[in-house]
C-alpha cells in the first residue's frame, strides 16, 4: 500500500518567501531551498533580513492571505487523495500554512513552527525534527507502507532518496543537474501518469 508524500511550495502553491520578496521589494528574500541547500543557513539569513527591515509575522501572513494554489493543484490533490493517502511534508510553518491548506482541502500537513515574540516579530524557527522530510518517509516504510515522494528543491532530496519512488516536479536546473537519477516532470498531467503507472504496478503485483 502506498502513501504519497509531497512538498508544498513549488509543487502545490507558489513560494511564500518569493511572494514576500515581491511585496516588500527585498530581493534577498527571493532565495529559497531551490538556491541554498543548507536550510539552517537559509533561515538564519531570512530571520536576519526580517530583523533588519522590522518585518513582523503579520507582514508575511498578509502576503500569504493573497496567495492561491498553483493552476491545477487542487484538482491534482483531489485526484491523489482518491488514489492513496496524501501527506504534505513541508519546511513551512504552522503560522503560515493555514490559508493555503484550506484552499487545498486540508490535506494532512507535517511542518515546522516559528517562535514569535510579544511584539509579533519572528524570533526563531523550530524544526519538528532534523532531516524531518527523510524521517517521514523512513517512518512510513517502517510501518510497511511504500512511499512515493515528490518535491522540487534541495531540501526534498533526502525524502526522495528514502522513498520507494522519488519524483522531481518543476525543479530548477541546478537541482536536476546534481540529482539526474530522479524522473522530472513539469505538469500535473504527466505527474499523474507517472503515479498511475507506479500504483497500477502495485495493484498488479
Amino acid at each position: 500500500m502506498y502513501i504519497i508524500c509531497s512538498d508544498l511550495e513549488g509543487v502545490f502553491v507558489p513560494e511564500i518567501w518569493i511572494n514576500v520578496a515581491e511585496k516588500t521589494g527585498i530581493a534577498e528574500l527571493r532565495l529559497t531551498t531551490r538556491d541554498i541547500s543548507d536550510y539552517d543557513v537559509l533561515m538564519k539569513k531570512r530571520l536576519s533580513i526580517l530583523r533588519e527591515n522590522n518585518l513582523k509575522l503579520k507582514d508575511i501572513t498578509d502576503v500569504i492571505a493573497t496567495m492561491k494554489p498553483l493552476d491545477g493543484a487542487l484538482e491534482f490533490v483531489n485526484w491523489v487523495k482518491a488514489q492513496a493517502q496524501l501527506i504534505v511534508v513541508s519546511d513551512t510553518y504552522t503560522q503560515f500554512a493555514g490559508p493555503l491548506m484550506k484552499q487545498l482541502g486540508w490535506p494532512t500537513l507535517f511542518c515546522n513552527t516559528l517562535k514569535i515574540g510579544n511584539d509579533g516579530a519572528v524570533e526563531d524557527y523550530l524544526l519538528r525534527q532534523k532531516d524531518g522530510k527523510r524521517k517521514v518517509a523512513q517512518a512510513l516504510k517502517d510501518l510497511n507502507y511504500k512511499v512515493i515522494a515528490m518535491g522540487d528543491s534541495y531540501n526534498d532530496i533526502s525524502m526522495l532518496q528514502e522513498a520507494d519512488h522519488g519524483i522531481l516536479f518543476r525543479p530548477p536546473q541546478n537541482v536536476m543537474d546534481e540529482f539526474p537519477d530522479f524522473p522530472v516532470t513539469e505538469e500535473y498531467a504527466e505527474l499523474r501518469t507517472i503515479m498511475e503507472k507506479i500504483l497500477s504496478e502495485e495493484a498488479g503485483g
